[in-house]
């Protein structure tokens, strides 16, 4: 903990103060009449039907909220009071408050809490004002604001004592609660279309789900090692095999990766399960969603995104993952049946490293993800991925080297994955081991095993759609936010000595 400066202990003396006068300066329930925008909204409502509006006063009413300036002139002062709604001007004079009140406007300072009682009515400015009668302290600020025209501008500062960020900027405030507003329109949405909202363990005895490095934790009483889960999508599908039939779940999956623009180690995820679904229902499903939230803000789907405008008209375009590399990249002869040394050739020309031990289909995904990703701006279907990096997915009818799969790109971000369910038991027992496999050959986000999974596919799951998306991500692009950290509210963050930043293999999404 740092030393106190001058200005906090000056301002610790003044509290000091106030209780000997018998003052409380953190005081207790506030019973306001409204909130500035509302008292605002009624005066003008009332004062409309007013012939003579002059000298028109509304009230008495309460209202509450932290003073963000002050100034004062002699026996007057004027300040400004502000709250989740708006902020008002307060105009305080010596006359018309009793002497112990208006004697209390000098130790009042920007960051003060109070709750003020009086009248609004108009200044020769048409500012309507509330005329205060008395005001009391609910809590008095020791940290002085930011600089009042700056605002607190220092990134680093921002993230880490967001409570000032939120304070200093109210276009951070906004995003926020544009955030609110898209997951709640998430949530009626899917409710709209009869998927029930369920919720799943965040403590996993297997790290399964997707493939990421997971945070590891030990429970003392059972004497066992836990998982932070990095997807729920197990114990959803758990859930079709027990009856369910439209299910999704809206929260947090943790993975213990690189920290960038794009990634934070805990991040909010949607996944949804439709029965007697496939690929094609998710597709439909996530179009119908994402241009639904973003028409909340955007009516005619064109939404800026840092200097650009993307195009949300449907229907998406849908381009296969192979097809994709060799336009962007002009390798007409790449294909997923080269062998990994002429795949590895076509890399080295395209100046993306690879390993001696990765196949053809790693060393696609690597060009795909070096090269295409940031080119995918209006969103983008990208489908056709290889059976070897999908081990929950199911094959595509007419080339089993594939499945029915697809991610998403908007602003050339991955913001979700989907696919046609694999359902066959013993095709995912052989899957898991094909993963274990890799995983002894130093894969370390290989899918581990999962026995109870398989044993309840061998009950019988229907054939299923599932879906995941990257809520932060979606709500970057809605909020026209460049990077994860802008949406997250207390983003995860490296120790102040650590200056330094590196990106993520992570993609921070479904699998």
């Amino acid at each position: 903990m740092e030393p106190l400066n001058l200005v906090q202990k000056q301002r610790l003396e003044v509290i000091s103060e106030l209780r000997k006068d018998n003052i409380e300066p953190h005081g207790r329930k506030f019973n306001r009449t409204h909130n500035t925008e509302s008292a605002k909204s009624e005066f003008i409502s009332a004062e409309a039907q007013l012939a003579e509006k002059e000298h028109f006063e509304f009230g008495p009413i309460k209202l509450s909220g932290r003073i963000v300036s002050k100034r004062e002139q002699g026996k007057t002062a004027f300040a400004h009071l502000e709250d989740m709604s708006g902020k008002i001007q307060l105009y305080l004079r010596k006359d018309q408050m009793d002497e112990v009140g208006f004697s209390l406007v000098k130790r009042l300072y920007a960051g003060d809490i109070i709750g003020t009682e009086g009248k609004l009515f108009r200044t020769k400015t048409g500012e309507i004002t509330l005329r205060v009668i008395n005001f009391e302290f609910l809590s008095k600020s020791i940290n002085p604001m930011p600089e009042k025209w700056h605002g607190l501008t220092d990134v680093e500062m921002r993230y880490r004592q967001r409570y000032v960020d939120l304070l200093s900027n109210p276009e951070v405030r906004k995003v926020f609660i544009t955030r609110s507003k898209i997951v709640q329109t998430i949530r009626d949405f899917m409710n709209s279309r009869e998927f029930l909202e369920v919720e799943t363990p965040m403590m996993h005895p297997i790290a399964g789900g997707a493939a990421a490095r997971p945070f590891i934790t030990h429970h003392n009483t059972l004497d066992m090692k836990l998982y932070l889960r990095i997807a729920p999508e197990l114990y959803l599908k758990r859930l079709l095999v027990g009856g369910f039939e439209k299910v999704y779940e809206i929260n947090r999956n943790f993975r213990n990766e690189g920290i960038s623009i794009k990634h934070n180690p805990e991040f909010t995820m949607m996944e949804v399960y439709q029965a007697y679904g496939d690929l094609s229902d998710m597709i439909e499903l996530t179009e119908s969603l994402i241009c639904h939230a973003a028409k909340q803000f955007h009516d005619d789907l064109k939404v800026p995104y840092q200097g650009n405008t993307l195009d949300f008209t449907r229907p998406w375009k849908k381009i296969s993952m192979i097809d994709s590399v060799r336009e962007s990249c002009n390798v007409p002869e790449l294909s997923f049946k080269s062998t990994p040394e002429e795949a590895a050739q076509i890399a080295s020309k395209l100046s993306v490293h690879v390993d001696k031990k990765d196949s053809t289909a790693a060393i696609v995904v690597k060009i795909f993800e070096e090269k295409v990703e940031a080119t995918l701006q209006n969103p983008t279907f990208i489908i056709d991925y290889p059976k070897e990096i999908s081990p929950l997915a199911k094959a595509k009818a007419d080339d089993p080297t594939l499945v029915d799969r697809f991610e998403i790109f908007i602003a050339g971000r991955e913001t979700g994955n989907a696919f046609s369910e694999l359902n066959d038991s013993e095709e995912q027992l052989a899957r898991f081991l094909d993963q274990v496999s890799q995983k002894e050959k130093g894969d370390d986000e290989a899918h581990e095993m999962d026995e109870d999974y398989v044993n309840a596919l061998r009950y019988g799951m229907p054939p299923a759609g599932g879906l995941g998306i990257g809520i932060d991500r979606l709500v970057m692009v809605l909020t026209d936010s460049a990077s994860i950290r802008d949406v997250i509210l207390f983003p995860t963050l490296r120790r102040r000595e650590i200056s330094a930043t590196t990106d993520s293999e992570e993609s921070g999404e479904k699998r």
